[in-house]
């Protein structure tokens, strides 16, 4: 989920040296930042088994899967846009900004009721735009689901509830259960004050 902290318009550079310092990550939309609220377990523990999963197939090829805290620059309508994806896969050995990349390959979010609205219109639009994207995976914490959006298909959703996950940008699939491996009922997640 993000909050927005900041009604006067912030350049890109001020931002960028503003997220060294910060404690808590911000995304950044035509001058606007927002802060992002921290993730559940679930949430934790998805991404995580996403990434275990893949970083033993991206050794020794030029590309480079990142976790959480990295960002991606876009420019949606003129304006700069950087945002935080959940997990990120570059794969273009020329893009290779210090705290950004500019050309990934696969997106990941990891869909929360904070921030389903904002991942499946906002950023699956402002997503689409970046040319070396391929994929733009979308997963539930409440179910196992996972909804796949493709450039090749015109970026309309393929859903994904039992067998594997194909992820073209490595030429492989994971299993579903793999994803959501180890993660406890919904039944016995209970609210925290």
């Amino acid at each position: 989920m993000t909050v927005r902290t900041s009604s006067n318009h912030l350049g890109v550079n001020d931002y960028l040296a503003g997220e060294l310092l910060s404690e808590r990550r911000h995304e950044y939309i035509g001058g606007d930042i927002y802060a992002m609220v921290g993730a559940s377990d679930r949430h934790n523990l998805i991404a995580g088994n996403l990434f275990a999963a893949l970083h033993p197939l991206v050794r020794g090829i030029p590309c480079q899967l990142f976790m959480a805290d990295m960002k991606v620059h876009l420019t949606v309508a003129g304006e700069d846009a950087f945002y935080y994806p959940d997990l990120m896969l570059a794969c273009d050995p020329d893009d290779r900004a210090r705290y950004y990349r500019q050309r990934p390959c696969l997106i990941v979010e990891v869909l929360s009721e904070a921030t389903e609205r904002i991942d499946r219109r906002e950023k699956l639009l402002a997503y689409s735009r970046i040319e070396s994207l391929q994929e733009y995976l979308l997963l539930s914490q409440n179910e196992p689901l996972a909804e796949l959006h493709r450039r090749r298909d015109d970026w309309h959703a393929y859903r994904v509830r039992e067998g594997s996950v194909p992820i073209e940008c490595l030429d492989t699939a994971l299993d579903i259960d793999t994803i959501y491996a180890d993660l406890p009922p919904v039944e016995s997640v209970r609210s925290e004050p």
